[in-house]
């Protein structure tokens, strides 16, 4: 087995940020689009705000998922131009 082989097949190191949300899109390969609820205070208001972002995970070998389903991800080494996420896992949903 060549060096190249071996890394292909290690799994991802999870280091930073570990964040739970909503699938709403699984279109790419390998991919799947998660969309994260959070409150931010406004200080001038005294109130606070819903908002939500979106990220792209990474899903590996062997896991899948489905839109509208619970899931955890960790954050991990830039794994293209758009994710730095990979699936941890499935917490539950459809």
């Amino acid at each position: 087995m060549t060096e190249k082989q071996k890394k292909e097949h290690q799994p991802l190191r999870v280091r930073g940020a570990i964040v739970e949300g909503t699938v709403v899109s699984t279109r790419p390969k390998k991919t799947a689009i998660i969309q994260i609820a959070y409150v931010k205070k406004v200080p001038k208001y005294e109130r606070l705000e819903k908002r939500r972002s979106r990220l792209a995970i990474h899903v590996p070998d062997g896991m899948s998922v489905q839109v509208g389903q619970k899931v955890r991800a960790g954050e991990t080494r830039k794994i293209s131009k758009t994710k730095s996420f990979v699936l941890l896992e499935v917490l539950g949903g459809q």
